[in-house]
């Protein structure tokens, strides 16, 4: 089985459990939508379809196993999570139109997701009009996303956070002074991950000596690549989706490119691995999870999705932390599950 060689840059889970337990009380009655019964509703709103399935069937398993988790635990006082779960398919369109559904026909109390960055950039204005909170699990586009208001906000580490690190330790390790970039000019997030390479390979004193580009759906990047191998980096830095990602490696390997790769945040997932194949072995990625930490929520974690049959990953580990998060504000909330509710006790975490 192929590995990749992971640049570590932090744990993801324990702190962002941390984080949740700093938010302040319910600012009072809560807004209309989201109690059916004793259940806090929770709208998932994932990438079951589309470029972003690969993510998106990880998110479910996380959100699936943290909400028997919290049930199972009846921690709650008698309020019960349920989940609701549409396919964003991927896409701005479909990801407005299921955001639609939780607001205004489901009622529900939250939005888990969606997906891509460049969904939520198009969606989640939707659900900052009606007051409703959504917590991104996946969106690491620096920008674009928190700063669309105050009842949006997210557990996941952007880009910025994460490959600037990812970048120095690299260096540290190979040396490199020059570098080649392909990344997806038709995503926000594959391109803020391109935006955050620049930068930090700037700050690293690394020279880039050639730039490429590519869209979701290209299938052949050999033009790309042969065009990067022939200015002969000292590595190649890729942002790309991973059903992209594993077919630009694994091509990248077949036209001769023999030099050190590295990710950014579409790399993080067994996909990326099982489609590379061989090629994988030795590309380097920065995470925000750790597999190997011994934390106990991680560990709980782990222990909870291998019950299921499900392999974490940081798109699972990201999706069961978001549960937890919002479990901890309908606790503080003294059980309440209205939005405002909800919202109000969320403020403290991550944003």
């Amino acid at each position: 089985m192929p590995r990749r060689s992971v640049v570590p840059v932090g744990v993801f889970l324990p702190l962002l459990v941390l984080a949740a337990c700093k938010g302040g009380s319910s600012g009072g009655g809560g807004a209309s939508g989201g109690a059916s019964g004793n259940a806090a509703k929770i709208g998932s709103a994932l990438s079951i379809t589309g470029p972003a399935a690969s993510y998106g069937a990880q998110q479910r398993a996380g959100i699936e196993t943290g909400v028997e988790v919290v049930n199972a635990s009846n921690s709650l006082g008698g309020v019960k999570l349920e989940v609701l779960v549409e396919d964003d398919g991927s896409t701005k369109e479909q990801g407005i139109n299921v955001f639609q559904k939780f607001i205004n026909q489901d009622k529900v109390s939250v939005i888990l997701g969606p997906t891509l960055s460049n969904t939520a950039s198009a969606a989640d204005p939707l659900a900052q009009q009606a007051k409703t909170p959504v917590l991104g699990i996946s969106n690491t586009a620096p920008t674009g996303i928190t700063d669309i208001g105050d009842y949006i906000f997210r557990d996941s580490l952007t880009e910025a956070q994460v490959i600037p690190g990812a970048v120095k330790k690299a260096k540290a390790k190979l040396g490199f002074k020059t570098a080649g970039v392909l990344y997806g000019n038709d995503d926000v997030f594959t391109k803020a991950g391109y935006d955050v390479m620049k930068k930090a390979l700037d700050d690293e004193g690394v020279k880039i000596l050639e730039t490429q580009t590519f869209a979701k759906p290209d299938r052949d990047f050999s033009a790309q690549i042969t065009s990067l191998k022939g200015k002969t980096p000292d590595i190649l830095l890729v942002s790309a989706l991973a059903d992209n990602a594993a077919a630009i490696v694994a091509q990248a390997r077949q036209l001769g490119y023999s030099g050190p790769i590295l990710g950014g945040n579409g790399f993080n997932s067994p996909a990326f691995i099982k489609n590379a194949g061989p090629a994988a072995e030795g590309v380097l990625v920065g995470t925000s999870w750790n597999s190997a930490s011994t934390e106990p929520a991680n560990a709980a974690f782990k222990e909870a999705m291998q019950k299921k049959g499900a392999s974490p990953d940081q798109f699972s580990a990201q999706a069961y932390t978001g549960v937890i998060i919002l479990a901890e504000a309908v606790k503080q909330a003294g059980g309440k599950t209205g939005r405002e509710d909800i919202n109000a006790s969320r403020a403290g975490s991550s944003r």
